[in-house]
């Protein structure tokens, strides 16, 4: 019987239950009233409290600083750092879309200028730098249903600590799990009907880790870079077809809008319920044949690409013959 190390139960505990505390406390105080109300494009229909992810945040740094405080790069720490800090700053008082990305841009740039630059060349630092701007704006964009953002993180870095275990680097595994353990404490008040919002405080910050700890993945070998692709791509292929569409109507990309799949899916009357528990079963679909996937040759490994990509260009091409059917759009 394989031992597990007691850092693999405590950190993500100690995670658990910062996030779970903070979250009811705020809950007590009624989020200090920032709230989320409702509008034409929303799918909620009552005021509900936005800033649940900065308790998220909280639990999950608050892990790393006391249990694993020299594990990660300082460019990480300072993306986190701001974008925590300028995301809640638009939660309570709104900011400009181009501030924000200003901000997004800074701290990615600082991420994969710091790891990638001076190994890998300039040009792949900013083709990364590109890509983790976009992950961690997709991870907002999906987040606008009841317990999938929150789903998506639980079930996404489970993943990632899970295949970092297996290649044998257990503190990386450990900073993951403590991450899904935060989201699985903020699923508890999140899961429809939900109490709490995750606000862009959270879904800002945990694109940008799902991103930034994708990368590091790769360049410690732990896996190839096709994996994070696989393990996010329920959110990867929902956010990028829709923003292609958008962008092929000459609309503006950065409003809000109600589009998405998801989104559609529950206004067609599956609701958010449903909508979360099919959106957790892709997604641990994906991110299981992800983690098995790595273990077998490049052959096998293209075969669940290519599947994936097909299964997801069918679903959505149903998903738009239904939705044109039902409301003429």
């Amino acid at each position: 019987m394989v031992a597990i190390p007691s850092q693999f139960v405590i950190a993500p505990m100690f995670s658990f239950a910062v996030t779970f505390a903070l979250i009811w406390l705020l809950m007590r105080v009624n989020a200090l009233k920032v709230l989320d109300y409702p509008n034409s494009r929303s799918l909620h229909i009552k005021p509900v409290p936005r800033i649940g992810g900065v308790s998220l945040m909280l639990g999950v740094l608050a892990s790393w600083v006391a249990l694993l405080p020299t594990e990660l790069p300082l460019s990480v720490w300072m993306g986190v750092s701001l974008l925590v800090a300028i995301s809640l700053a638009d939660d309570v008082f709104g900011l400009s879309v181009w501030w924000r990305l200003l901000m997004h841009g800074s701290a990615a740039a600082c991420f994969s200028t710091a790891l990638l630059a001076g190994t890998h060349g300039w040009m792949i630092a900013a083709v990364t730098t590109v890509a983790v701007v976009w992950v961690t704006n997709l991870y907002n964009f999906m987040d606008g249903s009841d317990g999938l953002a929150g789903g998506m993180t639980l079930i996404g870095f489970s993943c990632y600590g899970l295949t970092a275990w297996l290649a044998g680097n257990e503190t990386f595994a450990v900073l993951n799990l403590c991450i899904a353990a935060a989201a699985a404490a903020f699923l508890l008040f999140n899961f429809h009907p939900a109490r709490i919002f995750m606000g862009d405080a959270g879904s800002i910050p945990l694109g940008f880790l799902a991103a930034a700890f994708g990368v590091m993945g790769w360049i410690d070998g732990l896996w190839p870079l096709w994996l994070p692709l696989l393990v996010f791509s329920p959110f990867i292929a929902d956010a990028t077809a829709t923003l292609a569409k958008r962008c092929l109507h000459g609309e503006k990309i950065w409003q809000a809008h109600r589009e998405h799949h998801y989104q559609r899916l529950v206004q067609s009357g599956f609701g958010h319920r449903n909508t979360a528990l099919f959106g957790y079963m892709l997604m641990l679909a994906a991110g299981a044949s992800a983690v098995w996937a790595v273990g077998q040759d490049a052959a096998i490994q293209l075969e669940i690409g290519i599947a994936w990509g097909g299964a997801y260009l069918m679903m959505m091409v149903i998903s738009d013959c239904y939705w044109k059917r039902r409301c003429g759009d």
